[in-house]
């Protein structure tokens, strides 16, 4: 980067600072008055370089925790314990989030992720122990009242950028404050930190970051799944998830934490039109997300684009003029998903939503023009329910073909769906198809009890409603009654054929 834009850059942050400097400046006061320095640090730092800056924000002291946690009592409006035996107390003021940590100097097992809490005594010991270089810098915030008592007019700023991280923040690039090495095999967590932190920023690792995650990926299976889980998500939130999820297979990482990711690399897209199954997937999440509203990332849906076609790899058919078939991937799909998401513990919701849009998303396609039928529209509504808007724009997403004419023909068709499901709701209340007689009703015209039989008329009704859409109460009364008189003379057949053969054996 020229100097021009790093000036740029570093009047961004001047001016992310200032807006802050009502508050961190009386927090810093507090701090000097008592012999300690108080230091912006890592992501706050970093994001108030790239313009970014949120409400909140991070700070490291050569202050013990018990310190910290007596200023902030009587500095904040809200104050909690985060972990003061890990050196971190939180609290809130005027609504910015402030999180403060002692210095750290770690020592680790090479076992867990959990290191024994050191505290440490330098800011450049505590730089050099986190993750990345981008996050080991710091801005120190000096705020001392003069000899009269009386607090500054403005605050001393003093940037420290002991590892290098403002020229790596230049360059877009990732790397390690330590050797790579050692870092990810002092915290494994790393190694999706930097895939989450590729598809936050759009940066790429260095070489080094890059040979040290293909030699240890494996040592994720130290972390829990639940800390996977959290990184995925945030990884996918990312302006450029693909960025992450590439860096994740390519290095190997995925193999140990989503290994359908990298299997899709095995299967040729039936339209042999994109390198692989994994390229198209990744096409579809960017098309995906181009649907989201503003600022308002979609998780479903990203994760249902994503692994909308990881059923593929094992329906994977060749046709005897050499072409690829891939019958009913989206039922092995959603079975792939529900395990997959279930062993990272995501949670129930979550888990059905994604596996069903991935077992919806081939539905639309096993219409052709003019097919459509309302049972066949209240069916897809119905099935997709609260799912629909997001099944929607997954459908559209994977209309991915390079063959314009294709392309445009498959738009136009979902374009036609759309309008016919848009007129018949105008009609009929789609989005809660119900039968046309609730289970009281049905068991005072049958004369029954609560029990399986209810069940059985009320989910027959709902497929004659699906069917032949609304009934008038008297019509109603009548598919019930036929179909019970119909289903009462089965049994009754049935009874007498057992009782028969019971009379033969005898």
């Amino acid at each position: 980067m020229t100097q021009p834009q790093e000036i740029e850059v570093l009047a961004r942050a001047e001016a992310s600072f200032s807006a802050l400097m009502p508050i961190i400046q009386p927090l810093a006061a507090e701090f000097n008055t008592r012999g300690h320095h108080l230091y912006l640090v890592g992501g706050s730092v970093r994001d108030a370089l790239l313009g970014r800056l949120g409400n909140d924000v991070d700070f490291t002291t050569d202050a013990r925790p018990e310190t910290i946690l007596e200023i902030l009592e009587h500095f904040a409006d809200i104050t909690w314990d985060t972990g003061i035996e890990y050196g971190t107390v939180s609290a809130e003021k005027s609504g910015q989030q402030i999180e403060i940590t002692t210095f750290r100097s770690d020592i680790y097992d090479g076992e867990s992720r959990n290191p024994e809490v050191v505290f440490g005594d330098t800011l450049a010991g505590d730089l050099v122990r986190r993750d990345f270089t981008i996050n080991a810098m710091a801005v120190e915030i000096t705020s001392a009242p003069d000899a009269a008592g009386a607090t500054p007019a403005a605050a001393e700023l003093e940037f420290f950028d002991p590892m290098g991280g403002f020229a790596d923040l230049m360059k877009g690039v990732i790397d390690t404050p330590a050797a790579p090495d050692q870092s990810f095999a002092d915290d494994p967590l790393r190694l999706l930190r930097a895939a989450r932190f590729s598809s936050q920023l759009g940066f790429t690792v260095s070489d080094r970051v890059r040979a040290a995650m293909t030699d240890l990926a494996s040592e994720i299976q130290r972390i829990t799944v639940e800390r996977v889980q959290v990184e995925l998500d945030k990884m996918l939130l990312g302006a450029q998830p693909w960025l992450g999820i590439d860096l994740m297979v390519t290095t190997g990482l995925a193999d140990y934490v989503f290994p359908e990711l990298p299997r899709l690399q095995l299967a040729q897209d039936e339209h042999h039109q994109h390198k692989d199954v994994y390229a198209h997937s990744l096409q579809v999440l960017r098309q995906a997300m181009d649907q989201e509203a503003a600022g308002e990332p979609d998780l479903v849906l990203r994760w249902a684009a994503l692994v909308h076609d990881i059923g593929k790899p094992d329906t994977r058919e060749f046709t005897e003029d050499g072409r690829v078939s891939f019958h009913q991937h989206e039922v092995v799909g959603a079975k792939l998903v529900r395990n997959r998401m279930r062993k990272l513990k995501y949670s129930k919701a979550m888990v059905r939503d994604v596996s069903q849009l991935v077992y919806l998303h081939m539905r639309f396609h096993g219409f052709s023009e003019g097919q459509w039928t309302d049972s066949a529209v209240r069916r897809y509504v119905t099935d997709a329910g609260d799912l629909l808007p997001r099944l929607h724009k997954l459908v559209r997403a994977d209309c991915t073909t390079r063959n314009k004419r294709k392309a445009a023909w498959l738009r136009q068709m979902y374009a036609q769906l759309e309008e016919r499901i848009a007129d018949l709701a105008a009609k009929e209340d789609l989005a809660k198809v119900r039968p046309d007689l609730d289970g009281k009703e049905i068991m005072a015209i049958l004369g029954l009890q609560p029990g399986p039989d209810v069940g059985e008329a009320w989910s027959y009704l709902k497929e004659v409603r699906l069917e032949r859409g609304p009934l008038d109460r008297d019509e109603a009364i009548k598919v019930l009654t036929t179909w019970w008189a119909d289903r009462q003379g089965q049994q009754e057949q049935q009874d007498q054929q057992i009782h028969q053969v019971q009379q033969d054996e005898r």
